[in-house]
């Protein structure tokens, strides 16, 4: 996998910056856009941006290639999951409590009309 989804010597530098830093980050963000009733063209404008500061960090910290399009999209793959995720779950929990009768929680991530 080295060399397809992460250049750096070690599958943890990649785990580190770009799962742990960067997906709580895409998390923080698609909250955020949930909380503020942006739309998910929103967010996903929002993580590609991120996705540059995530490169930028491997960069900086490992010495990684700044412009690559491969690992920039590996990258912003993964912040846009885990942001879609972090946005999902936040406005589930928004309908099944600001509209409680109207919506019940289907799940973690979605909700239905009551009925």
């Amino acid at each position: 996998m080295q060399g397809i989804l992460y250049e750096e010597a070690s599958i943890w530098q990649f785990f580190f910056v770009t799962c742990l830093l960067g997906g709580w980050a895409a998390w923080m963000t698609g909250r955020a856009c949930a909380q503020t009733w942006r739309s998910f063209a929103a967010l996903v404008f929002y993580l590609l941006l991120l996705g540059i500061a995530v490169r930028f960090i491997h960069h900086a910290l490992f010495e990684g290639t700044m412009f690559s399009l491969q690992y920039y999209a590996v990258d912003t793959l993964v912040l846009i999951v885990l942001g879609t995720l972090g946005f999902q779950y936040t406005r589930t929990n928004q309908m099944v409590t600001q509209y409680h009768w109207v919506y019940e929680r289907a799940s973690l991530l979605s909700w239905r009309p009551k009925g």
